[in-house]
């Protein structure tokens, strides 16, 4: 067993995870992770402790397999050699779910402890790098080949971090890669800021939630040279008809109340 020596700030990756790994020994799971699912029997943890439980699980499902679908329609619409950045990526399998294609380069960036833990659970690929950094930190970027396509996506990150560091993030992107850089994630609006403490990773990991993109322009004048692609609101987005059935109606009830229906958003902007 795999013994995980993590902060608790670090533990909410395990959230996601097992939510993923739930989902995956469902009779019809969402997402169908099995790489997720053999992480969690391999990790000496009480899982019971992340407050997931079942009917929950395939709401995270459902985000990654539409921020998936993301991904890879960037790899179609770019040939030739692309550089795919996976901003804070715990222990996401995204790299071996989507599987890209000879020419794609993927750097998974995380915090040095949460990449060796990585190592340790999932195997090597070709064109598959890692980074210990926080997204945070100055330097890193340095280490990604410029010139090329290049995609940026993050999902579960940019609620924890400040407005500054999420703005100073994008503007880093885009200087370092230029013309022909797309940045994805998803966002909460300020609603949902405000009401982190339902969240139970949040609960878990005693973590503060900050920036709340109530206007998905916003980000487009803070950032020179970047346009809005899409913004879906994670609510009405393709893949929640097969939420549960209590979570579907909850939703229909409540999306009429625009406050409510942008509590969490997908993100697509281009450079």
């Amino acid at each position: 067993m795999v013994r995980v020596r993590l902060t608790e700030a670090r533990e909410t990756l395990l959230v996601t995870l097992y939510a993923r790994a739930l989902d995956a020994r469902a009779a019809h799971p969402v997402l169908g992770d099995t790489m997720a699912a053999a992480a969690v029997d391999a990790i000496d943890y009480d899982f019971s402790a992340t407050g997931i439980s079942p009917q929950m699980a395939p709401t995270v499902a459902v985000r990654a397999r539409f921020l998936d679908g993301w991904v890879r329609e960037f790899l179609r619409e770019h040939d030739g050699e692309v550089t795919v950045v996976h901003l804070g990526a715990g222990l996401d399998t995204r790299v071996w779910r989507v599987d890209p294609r000879p020419g794609a380069e993927w750097y998974d960036v995380d915090f040095p402890d949460v990449v060796e833990l990585r190592h340790t659970l999932f195997p090597d690929r070709p064109g598959y790098h890692t980074i210990g950094a926080s997204v945070t930190d100055d330097g890193w970027l340095d280490r990604i080949p410029a010139g090329h396509p290049t995609l940026a996506i993050a999902e579960g990150l940019s609620m924890y971090l400040t407005e500054e560091q999420g703005i100073s993030l994008l503007r880093r992107i885009t200087g370092r890669f230029g013309e022909g850089t797309t940045i994805a994630f998803d966002a909460f609006n300020r609603l949902a800021i405000r009401a982190q403490k339902l969240n139970p990773a949040v609960r878990l990991s005693g973590a503060t939630l900050h920036w709340s993109v109530d206007d998905p322009h916003d980000p487009v004048r803070a950032v020179p040279g970047l346009r809005l692609r899409d913004a879906v609101d994670a609510i009405t987005a393709p893949g929640t008809e097969e939420l549960p059935r209590v979570t579907r109606l909850l939703g229909s009830a409540l999306r009429p109340i625009p406050a409510v229906r942008h509590m969490s958003r997908y993100l697509r902007y281009e450079r």
